[in-house]
């Protein structure tokens, strides 16, 4: 499933395995074996995350669109459990639409750990730079974070697409690129929907979420 495994492909599964090895050493799995709760929220966010990822559409092979829910990941498990879930999801979702394996290393790249890490930078900003409140954890910690990783997203895949000469740029700008201001509201609008209703329903999911932060004018 690798015969025609490009240089650049290459690149990216070293790169992912090694990233995935270092984050392995620093993951809480003592803590998160002795968290029933937890471990059912992970299990449940990866399992839609992926049933989420399978509905895709595109006219090239590779140049395909669907909705991430990446930011809501990562607000929701937090840094390094959401690139493991992502990964998880990527993984049952290459193999449920027959995706290709030699791609699953920019596609984890690309489509996972660099969403989260953005959404998780622009929440760790927030907490820092930001005066607390419920509303800017919706919108500047969800809504804005959303719609900048799926716009990231497509831009990043595109041009590996184009740079490893695989499409044309025309062909990856008229037929990829160009579907970015379609998606970008949409993907904040279902980010925005789900941590809202997460932090008012089920707030002790939200690793992020803190009632003494963003609830109580003292803090």
């Amino acid at each position: 499933m690798f015969d025609s495994l490009t240089t650049l492909q290459g690149s990216g599964w070293v790169l992912l395995v090694i990233l995935l090895s270092y984050l392995a050493r620093h993951l809480p799995l003592a803590a998160l074996l002795r968290d029933k709760q937890r471990q059912h929220v992970l299990f449940g966010a990866t399992a839609l995350t992926c049933f989420l990822w399978v509905f895709r559409a595109g006219i090239f092979e590779g140049l395909d669109v669907h909705f991430l829910c990446l930011t809501a990941l990562t607000l929701t498990l937090g840094f390094r459990l959401a690139i493991f879930a992502g990964i998880a999801a990527l993984l049952g979702a290459t193999v449920a639409a027959n995706e290709s394996w030699a791609m699953f290393g920019i596609n984890g790249l690309l489509g996972v750990v660099i969403p989260v890490c953005v959404s998780y930078l622009v929440y760790w900003i927030s907490f820092h730079k930001i005066p607390r409140h419920l509303f800017v954890y919706i919108f500047i910690c969800t809504f804005f974070p959303a719609a900048l990783v799926i716009a990231l997203k497509l831009a990043l895949v595109g041009s590996y697409y184009a740079l490893d000469n695989i499409y044309s740029w025309d062909t990856v700008i008229n037929n990829y690129m160009q579907l970015i201001p379609l998606v970008v509201f949409p993907e904040a609008f279902i980010n925005g929907v789900v941590m809202t209703l997460l932090i008012i329903y089920k707030p002790e999911w939200v690793y992020t979420f803190h009632d003494k932060f963003y609830l109580d004018p003292k803090v």
